[in-house]
């Protein structure tokens, strides 16, 4: 592996890992150079060839930066490259699971609150579109339950955070179905629970919706860490899906 190869892989660590957040301007050169203890020129191709993979972007005048994690309101649907690196990090599943626990939380308590009938109505018709569907490949009717509750929020802000986290969050949902779904017993409890977090969104019970809706993804979370615990491998990176949100099977 090549010097600046080597460098480049070190700062993306430093990145994946927390050191250098999505946005924040990266040090100098000269202060990359003494502190990698090599030269100028070296940092200068590291630092070219994540600029290259849109893993960091230089502003004229200004440095380089650490690319936004969301891409443009116009682009929701797009991952960015930053995006792309942190779906291979180990942690980024169980990270993705602690920000849906608290936001997704905090949705179904207010929406529990201000669903108007409309709401309740596609919440309802979500929930039983997600009952009727094989188990086995149903993440995106899934990820369509939860983003119903979200939209019922009727917090903008709250949408809009979680829409520009789409692609990353419908991750976490396929790596549920993936790894729990198969599992009979885990299958049964997350059917009951996304039944409890439907009623007590379109019953109006505002605090019930948020214990419920934290309780789903924290049983998540904990089932496929305490699978890793037992020496089980789990599938991260997202499941290919087709235009029905149905499992496509990787060719021979």
């Amino acid at each position: 592996m090549a010097i600046s190869q080597e460098i480049s892989y070190r700062l993306e660590r430093l990145i994946l890992d927390g050191g250098l957040a999505p946005e924040q301007k990266i040090p100098s050169e000269r202060q990359l150079a003494a502190r990698l203890g090599v030269s100028r020129a070296i940092i200068r191709e590291a630092l070219h060839e994540l600029q290259g993979r849109g893993v960091i972007e230089t502003r004229h005048g200004k440095g380089s930066f650490v690319a936004s994690m969301v891409p443009g309101a116009r682009n929701l649907d797009e991952h960015s490259p930053l995006m792309h690196l942190f779906e291979g990090h180990p942690r980024t599943l169980f990270d993705l699971l602690e920000v849906r626990e608290q936001l997704e939380g905090q949705a179904a308590r207010l929406a529990a609150q201000r669903a108007t009938s409309l709401d309740r109505h596609r919440i309802t018709k979500a929930f039983r579109a997600l009952e009727g569907t094989d188990p086995l490949s149903n993440a995106r009717l899934d990820h369509g339950f939860h983003l119903a509750i979200v939209e019922a929020s009727h917090n903008p802000i709250l949408v809009h955070v979680l829409s520009g986290l789409k692609n990353m969050m419908l991750m976490t949902v396929q790596a549920s179905v993936a790894n729990l779904n198969p599992r009979e017993e885990m299958r049964k409890q997350i059917v009951r629970q996304h039944r409890q977090l439907c009623e007590a969104v379109v019953s109006g019970k505002p605090a019930s919706a948020q214990k419920a809706a934290m309780a789903h993804v924290r049983f998540v979370s904990d089932a496929m860490r305490d699978m890793e615990k037992q020496g089980s491998t789990l599938i991260r990176l997202p499941i290919p899906l087709d235009a029905a949100g149905t499992r496509v099977s990787p060719r021979p």
